[in-house]
């Protein structure tokens, strides 16, 4: 803990001199609040240490008593019962952070599931599942908290995914869901700028968390519980260990990232953050890939010179 906690606060000193967040954390900035929720394991424990290592104050949104116990003994943590599912969890944590008086800077909409399988043998019960989670989920906890960020003219950053632009075969739905993820956080921070407040999304590749284990795990206990088979692609999912993790990376880069997107003078729009130089390949090469095919056999096609330029004019937007 000790090292964790040194190399924390080594990441967030080199954060400030390189002039990527404004204020030091023993300033004024430590005194702002951000919610995460799912901060039980993975991802939004990882950020919550991370914050709450920082000197910033985190409320962290969790389901399960006993990881509301666990959080509640972290230093500058304060655990709010959460389940993004349901509406009444979402409101009671809202009076809670605002009987609080601390305010709200930011949010980090992190909860999510995933559930793996051919798309035309998903059932209506586990598509439900994925976007009531992944995408109604941010969308319910963001129009709830909106007033308090606005107020505290601060962030909200949602955890999407490289595979909502890398969509691969069974995991339709789940690409689908973090896909929604682009088109929520341009439109909201579109909406929300004019109040200052900035929106962003960190998109992760593979790092270690219990994601695959928790949707293997939902879909053999439901298959049991109906007397179904497992389908054949579920028994190799099952055969090939896809659904353990455990030989990632942990997620610390996915955790400096929040915090640049949270407190960084000038955040990025995206904060794309992978493991490995392969992942990069694969994400930057798709998005490519759908510029070419988007601008080929169409009345206004760009020539190639004309692609170069609007590339350009991107690197370089100062020279406009």
């Amino acid at each position: 803990m000790r090292i964790r906690k040194m190399a924390v606060l080594a990441l967030v000193a080199f954060m400030i001199m390189a002039g990527q967040i404004a204020v030091a954390a023993e300033g004024q900035e430590a005194q702002k609040a951000v919610l995460v929720t799912g901060a039980s394991s993975g991802i939004g424990l990882k950020v919550t240490e991370y914050l709450s290592d920082a000197g910033y104050f985190v409320y962290a949104g969790a389901r399960k008593e006993k990881d509301l116990e666990r959080l509640n003994a972290m230093p500058n943590v304060q655990s709010v019962r959460l389940d993004v599912t349901i509406q009444e969890d979402i409101d009671a944590a809202v009076e809670t952070i605002t009987k609080e008086g601390r305010g709200l800077y930011g949010l980090v909409n992190n909860a999510g599931v995933a559930i793996v399988g051919p798309l035309v043998e998903t059932s209506h019960e586990d598509f439900h599942f994925q976007m009531n989670v992944n995408l109604y989920g941010p969308f319910r906890v963001t129009k709830a908290f909106a007033p308090l960020i606005i107020a505290s003219e601060g962030r909200i950053t949602t955890i999407g995914s490289i595979s909502g632009i890398l969509s691969s075969p069974n995991l339709a739905a789940y690409s689908m869901s973090k896909h929604a993820m682009e088109a929520f956080t341009d439109a909201l921070a579109g909406e929300l700028e004019p109040q200052g407040v900035m929106v962003n999304v960190v998109e992760p590749g593979n790092y270690k968390s219990k994601i695959s284990e928790s949707a293997f795990q939902r879909l053999i206990t439901d298959k049991i519980a109906a007397g179904e088979e497992l389908t054949p692609a579920m028994k190799e999912w099952q055969e090939s260990g896809s659904n353990d993790r455990s030989q990632y990376k942990e997620p610390d880069e996915v955790a400096a990232a929040v915090m640049l997107a949270q407190f960084a003078e000038n955040p990025k729009r995206r904060y794309m953050v992978v493991p490995n130089q392969q992942e990069a390949d694969w994400t930057i090469k798709q998005m490519v890939r759908e510029l070419v095919q988007l601008n080929d056999d169409q009345p206004y096609t760009y020539s190639r010179e004309g692609l170069i330029e609007l590339l350009d004019a991107e690197l370089n937007p100062e020279e406009d």
